[in-house]
Formats: C-alpha cells, sequence, structure tokens
C-alpha cells in the first residue's frame, strides 16, 4: 500500500492539528456527474456497477479529478449487506431499492444467514482493494455500512417508505423479534466492516439514514444499542494507523451526547442542527462532520462561499471538524458548484488552523 500523501481528513477525525479544514461530500460518487452515468449505462444497472470491481473503482475516482476533496468513499450500497442475505434486492429505473422476500414473520429473522465478508460480499472488498491501489496513497479510502436499524427498516418494508408503519408495528408489537433481526444485523455490520478495514477501508462510517424517525427511548433502544456494539467490535487500528469510525443518524441532532459516548472518533451532523451548540456539547469527545444543506450547492458562487465562511466561523478555532453536507449531493446540481466549495472550504478554513 502506497504511503499516505493527505491524512488531513483522518487527523481531524481524531482532532490531531491540521493546515486547513478537509472536505468531502456524501455520495461525492454519483448521478450528478455525467461520466458517472455513461459509466453506470456501461454496466448495465446500478447492481452490476457495485459489483465490478474496476468500475467501482472507476466512479470511486471520478469525483476526485474533478475536486480538490481530501478521502475518497467506496461506491458501493448500504443494502448489500440484506442482498447477500437472500431478500432479492433490486432497483428498476427510476424507483427505489425494492426487496423480493421481505421480512414479515420471526422465523424469517431465525432464518437469516450472516454473510461472510469475503464470500457473498467479495465484490465490496475486491472493489475496496481495487480503489486503494488505484488511489496511490493520494487521500485515505472511507469504507461504510448502513446502521442495523436503517437496513432492518428497508428489509421489513420491503423497500422504502414514507411512514415505517411495518417496521413500527414490529417495534411495538413485536419488540422481540425486531430486537433478533437487529442483533443479527449488527454482527453482519461488525464482520463487513472490518473485512473493509483488512481489504484497505482507512477510516468507516455507519450510516443510519432512517434513526431521525424513532421517538427518544426507541432511537436509544432499536438504533444507537446496535450502532454502540458495532464500535465495540471494530477493527480500530491497521496498517500502522488508528481507522476512525464516524456515526451519523440523519436528524440526530437531540442524542450527540448519547452517540458520543459509543466510543466512536467522529458524528455526522445533518443541516438542522448548529455546528457551534454542536461543539459545545462534544466537541471535547468526538470530531464532528458536516453540515452544510445540499440545496445550498444549487445556489450562485458567492451564496456558497457564504455558506462555508458562516459554518466554518460556527466551528471556529482548532481541529475535529471535517466538512461535509447534512446528507447526499442530489442529482441535478450544477458540476462547478462543487468546485467552489471544495475551493472555498480550503482557502476559508486556513485562518482558523494554526499549525
Amino acid at each position: 500500500m502506497s504511503a499516505l500523501k493527505n491524512d488531513r481528513y483522518l487527523k481531524a477525525l481524531l482532532r490531531q492539528p491540521v493546515d486547513c479544514t478537509p472536505v468531502w461530500m456524501m455520495r461525492q460518487a454519483g448521478r450528478y456527474l455525467p461520466e458517472y452515468k455513461a459509466t453506470r449505462a456501461q454496466a448495465g444497472d446500478f447492481m452490476s456497477l457495485c459489483r465490478n470491481a474496476e468500475l467501482a473503482c472507476e466512479v470511486t475516482l471520478q469525483p476526485l479529478r474533478r475536486y480538490d476533496l481530501d478521502a475518497a468513499i467506496l461506491f458501493s450500497d448500504i443494502l448489500t449487506i440484506p442482498d447477500a442475505m437472500g431478500l432479492g434486492l433490486s432497483f428498476g429505473a427510476g424507483e427505489g431499492p425494492k426487496f423480493a422476500r421481505p421480512i414479515e414473520s420471526k422465523s424469517a429473522v431465525e432464518n437469516l444467514p450472516i454473510p461472510d465478508p469475503e464470500q457473498e460480499l467479495q465484490y465490496v472488498m475486491n472493489a475496496v482493494r481495487t480503489i486503494r491501489r488505484e488511489l496511490k496513497g493520494e487521500v485515505p479510502l472511507i469504507g461504510f455500512s448502513g446502521s442495523p436499524w436503517t437496513l432492518a427498516t428497508y428489509m421489513v418494508e420491503g423497500g422504502s417508505s414514507k411512514t415505517f408503519s411495518k417496521i413500527k408495528k414490529m417495534m411495538y408489537a413485536e419488540p422481540q423479534t425486531l430486537h433478533l433481526l437487529l442483533e443479527k444485523l449488527a454482527k453482519a455490520v461488525t464482520l463487513y466492516l472490518n473485512a473493509q478495514i483488512k481489504a484497505g477501508a482507512q477510516s468507516v462510517m455507519v450510516f443510519d439514514t432512517w434513526g431521525g424517525v424513532l421517538g427518544h427511548r426507541e432511537y436509544v433502544d432499536f438504533s444507537l444499542q446496535y450502532m454502540h456494539k458495532i464500535v465495540e467490535g471494530l477493527v480500530r487500528e491497521n496498517e500502522g494507523r488508528v481507522v476512525p469510525v464516524t456515526l451519523f443518524t440523519k436528524g440526530g441532532g437531540l442524542w450527540l451526547e448519547a452517540i458520543a459516548n459509543t466510543g466512536c472518533d467522529a458524528i455526522g451532523l445533518d443541516w438542522t442542527v448548529n455546528l457551534a451548540e454542536a461543539k459545545a456539547r462534544v466537541g471535547h469527545q468526538v470530531a464532528l462532520q458536516g453540515n452544510m444543506d445540499p440545496s445550498v450547492l444549487y445556489a450562485p458562487a458567492a451564496r456558497i462561499e457564504q455558506e462555508v465562511r458562516s459554518i466554518l466561523a460556527d466551528f471556529g478555532e482548532g481541529s475535529g471538524h471535517v466538512f461535509n453536507l447534512g446528507h447526499g449531493i442530489h442529482q441535478d446540481v450544477p458540476e462547478s458548484a462543487p468546485k467552489v466549495f471544495v475551493e472555498a472550504v480550503h482557502r476559508y478554513s486556513k485562518t482558523y488552523h494554526h499549525k
């Protein structure tokens, strides 16, 4: 593995001094880039793209050729684990994910296998190894998984949902069934992320996209508890470096202290959280990642720069901030906007760092 030339992302996650604030974008490899659309067309469909290590590597590297990003993130999908459990994942054209065999009973949960990452999910590890080789140490590679709660929502609902009625019915009427499912998923995610680390991921992130739909006690019991188990089971050092872990709950601003107490290195924030308040609450414990509204990228360049400056001012002096969007980049933003965004972060953040 090549020595790392730009490690400011990893240093910021560990709250070590950096020369400027590192920046990357959730979903930076994806549909807003014409070259991504061309590669996906070449692959034939979305999961074929994920399963082809060379093409997954290509789309991972595409945004790095355009923008001065401080990290690459593995191109994959959060639903690879439920797919490997045999639920029959498909993506219709212009539609969200669908499962042919959603979870509808306790026996279905009991019969779920825990996938071997180097067998059923070997294509993901092949992509990680290929990307690490092709990055040549330019920037670190982020591996990721969906959280157990978020994966369970898709598995029980059979796809995307607005009301989450099926999984919430299970949660309130058959909590023991849901806990059994989440326990299995926590084991599967831990194995999966550790395999990504072994294959070369230098940092990992858990995406809890739907944790924010839960009530206060339910979030702690059905989402956070299982992310805590994953953090405790992760390999935290590889290749002589710490492997930082970031937890991101969309809508999770209410629970920052509880998330920080899991032992994670960083918390991802959406745009509903004020960064200064988040830093005051948990900045002594963890780094913070975020948190510009992705819709700001529709604005003129001057407005994007103004937003970047405001967020940097909210965080203030010192390390421990990884600049990012508060969720994934939208697919119809102008291609010029991320360049304005990334360059503004690097330019305006220098005054807050005294390395």
